[in-house]
């Protein structure tokens, strides 16, 4: 069994790589194979309204045309059994490299039919973890977990498994908070969370990764 894992994060070894890093290390404890794909690390852009994947015919048809860095990590998540998606939250949605990545990669699948609206050949499920600066309060007043479920939505028609999410609020942003404008927030309560809570935060991401693989 293959679990892949996407990081929709410019940073490598901060929140969202670290949860991420926890779900794929639950995954391979169920015996999976996991590979972790850094979006930023690549140059590619989102869809270009080719319809290449909609043409009667085309040697496209369902599969993205464009040919870019970002064209062998599709055609890998053809071939793995679950997904592992985590990004940062900005200005209340995901990280543009991954809203690009979502296009991409769910458009081509997307079928314009009455007989079938996805193309996609099997169902896989498919975990989404979300990293983010602000109290889980603020982002329940912002309606954060409302604008973002629109993606999994969106995954759950085209790959048709199951989808769970992990939300780590009030994160720890920087490592040294006295060299930053950041009087909105108090740098010892950061630390006291981040020292208390994220852990916890990753025993979830290690639970949810195994939970996952335990479903194929």
């Amino acid at each position: 069994m293959k679990v892949l894992g996407i990081n929709g994060s410019p940073r490598k070894q901060w929140n969202t790589a670290t949860l991420l890093n926890k779900s794929l290390e639950g995954a391979a404890s169920k015996g999976a194979e996991t590979e972790l794909i850094h979006l930023y690390d690549l140059t590619f852009k989102g869809c270009m309204s080719c319809f290449a994947c909609k043409t009667i015919g085309g040697h496209s048809y369902g599969k993205c045309a464009v040919n870019d860095d970002l064209a062998p990590i599709l055609k890998k998540v053809e071939e793995v059994d679950a997904i592992i998606v985590g990004s940062p939250v900005y200005f209340g949605s995901v990280s543009g490299e991954l809203r690009s990545f979502i296009e991409r990669l769910l458009f081509p699948f997307l079928a314009y039919s009455n007989q079938a609206r996805s193309l996609f050949p099997k169902k896989i499920p498919v975990g989404f973890i979300y990293t983010m600066n602000v109290p889980e309060e603020w982002a329940k007043q912002m309606a954060y977990e409302h604008q973002i479920s629109q993606h999994e939505m969106a995954f759950k028609l085209i790959f048709g498994g199951d989808v769970e999410n992990l939300y780590s609020y009030d994160t720890y942003q920087f490592t040294d908070y006295s060299k930053v404008v950041s009087d909105l927030f108090d740098p010892e309560q950061k630390a006291k969370r981040r020292e208390e809570v994220f852990p916890l935060d990753c025993e979830r991401a290690y639970e949810l990764g195994a939970r996952i693989t335990g479903r194929q």
